[in-house]
Protein backbone atom coordinates (compact mmCIF):
# COMPACT_ATOMS: atom_id res chain seq x y z
CA UNK A 1 0.00 0.00 0.00
CA UNK A 2 2.64 2.56 1.04
CA UNK A 3 5.97 1.77 -0.60
CA UNK A 4 8.01 3.67 2.00
CA UNK A 5 6.70 1.37 4.72
CA UNK A 6 8.22 -1.76 3.20
CA UNK A 7 10.36 -3.73 5.61
CA UNK A 8 8.65 -2.67 8.81
CA UNK A 9 5.43 -2.88 10.74
CA UNK A 10 2.71 -0.78 9.17
CA UNK A 11 -0.78 0.25 10.11
CA UNK A 12 -3.29 1.88 7.80
CA UNK A 13 -3.84 5.49 8.89
CA UNK A 14 -7.63 4.99 9.13
CA UNK A 15 -7.09 2.08 11.51
CA UNK A 16 -4.72 4.22 13.60
CA UNK A 17 -7.31 7.03 13.75
CA UNK A 18 -10.01 4.60 14.86
CA UNK A 19 -7.84 2.87 17.49
CA UNK A 20 -6.53 6.18 18.81
CA UNK A 21 -10.06 7.52 19.28
CA UNK A 22 -10.98 4.32 21.12
CA UNK A 23 -7.96 4.69 23.44
CA UNK A 24 -6.43 1.44 22.16
CA UNK A 25 -3.30 3.02 20.69
CA UNK A 26 -0.67 5.60 21.61
CA UNK A 27 0.25 7.92 18.72
CA UNK A 28 3.72 9.50 18.70
CA UNK A 29 4.84 12.34 16.43
CA UNK A 30 8.60 11.96 15.89
CA UNK A 31 9.08 15.34 14.18
CA UNK A 32 10.95 18.16 15.91
CA UNK A 33 9.07 20.85 17.83
CA UNK A 34 9.49 23.51 15.12
CA UNK A 35 7.74 21.26 12.56
CA UNK A 36 4.92 20.58 15.00
CA UNK A 37 4.51 24.32 15.69
CA UNK A 38 4.22 25.09 11.98
CA UNK A 39 1.85 22.26 10.95
CA UNK A 40 0.12 21.06 14.11
CA UNK A 41 0.00 17.44 15.24
CA UNK A 42 -2.41 14.54 15.29
CA UNK A 43 -4.99 15.17 17.98
CA UNK A 44 -3.91 13.31 21.11
CA UNK A 45 -0.42 12.52 19.81
CA UNK A 46 2.62 12.73 22.07
CA UNK A 47 5.53 14.65 20.54
CA UNK A 48 8.81 12.77 20.97
CA UNK A 49 11.37 14.03 18.44
CA UNK A 50 13.42 11.26 16.87
CA UNK A 51 16.63 12.80 18.29
CA UNK A 52 15.47 12.18 21.89
CA UNK A 53 13.32 9.10 21.36
CA UNK A 54 15.88 6.70 22.83
CA UNK A 55 15.79 8.64 26.12
CA UNK A 56 12.10 9.60 26.36
CA UNK A 57 10.81 6.14 25.39
CA UNK A 58 13.06 4.06 27.66
CA UNK A 59 10.86 3.05 30.62
CA UNK A 60 14.00 2.36 32.66
CA UNK A 61 15.61 5.74 31.95
CA UNK A 62 15.38 8.96 33.99
CA UNK A 63 13.99 10.94 31.02
CA UNK A 64 11.10 8.54 30.30
CA UNK A 65 7.99 10.34 29.08
CA UNK A 66 5.29 9.10 31.48
CA UNK A 67 2.57 9.87 28.92
CA UNK A 68 3.72 6.73 27.07
CA UNK A 69 2.13 3.44 28.12
CA UNK A 70 4.60 0.68 27.17
CA UNK A 71 1.83 -1.93 27.42
CA UNK A 72 -0.22 -0.33 24.59
CA UNK A 73 0.48 -0.57 20.87
CA UNK A 74 2.23 2.54 19.52
CA UNK A 75 1.84 4.17 16.10
CA UNK A 76 4.46 6.62 14.86
CA UNK A 77 4.30 9.26 12.17
CA UNK A 78 6.47 12.09 10.88
CA UNK A 79 6.25 14.18 7.71
CA UNK A 80 6.50 11.33 5.18
CA UNK A 81 7.14 8.05 7.02
CA UNK A 82 10.94 7.80 6.87
CA UNK A 83 11.77 9.10 10.37
CA UNK A 84 8.89 7.16 11.89
CA UNK A 85 10.43 3.99 10.42
CA UNK A 86 13.70 4.89 12.18
CA UNK A 87 11.68 5.43 15.35
CA UNK A 88 10.26 1.91 15.06
CA UNK A 89 13.81 0.53 15.08
CA UNK A 90 14.61 2.51 18.24
CA UNK A 91 11.46 1.32 20.03
CA UNK A 92 12.12 -2.30 19.02
CA UNK A 93 15.63 -2.06 20.52
CA UNK A 94 14.05 -0.72 23.73
CA UNK A 95 11.83 -3.81 23.89
CA UNK A 96 8.53 -2.50 22.51
CA UNK A 97 6.74 -5.17 20.52
CA UNK A 98 3.67 -3.55 18.99
CA UNK A 99 4.98 -0.54 17.06
CA UNK A 100 3.61 0.67 13.74
CA UNK A 101 4.39 3.27 11.11
CA UNK A 102 1.35 5.17 9.83
CA UNK A 103 3.37 7.41 7.50
CA UNK A 104 3.07 11.16 7.68
CA UNK A 105 0.78 13.69 9.28
CA UNK A 106 -0.92 14.10 5.89
CA UNK A 107 -1.84 10.39 5.87
CA UNK A 108 -3.39 10.78 9.33
CA UNK A 109 -5.40 13.82 8.21
CA UNK A 110 -6.54 12.21 4.93
CA UNK A 111 -7.83 9.24 6.95
CA UNK A 112 -10.11 11.54 8.94
CA UNK A 113 -7.77 12.16 11.87
CA UNK A 114 -8.01 15.54 13.52
CA UNK A 115 -5.02 17.86 13.62
CA UNK A 116 -4.55 20.14 16.62
CA UNK A 117 -2.43 23.29 16.53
Amino acid sequence: MFGFLTGGAKMAPDEAVRKSKAGELTVIDVRDHSEVRSTGKAKGAIVVPLAVMQFQCDPKGPDFNKAIDPSKPIALYCASGARSMMGIRILKKLGYEQVYNIGGLGHWHQAGGEVSR
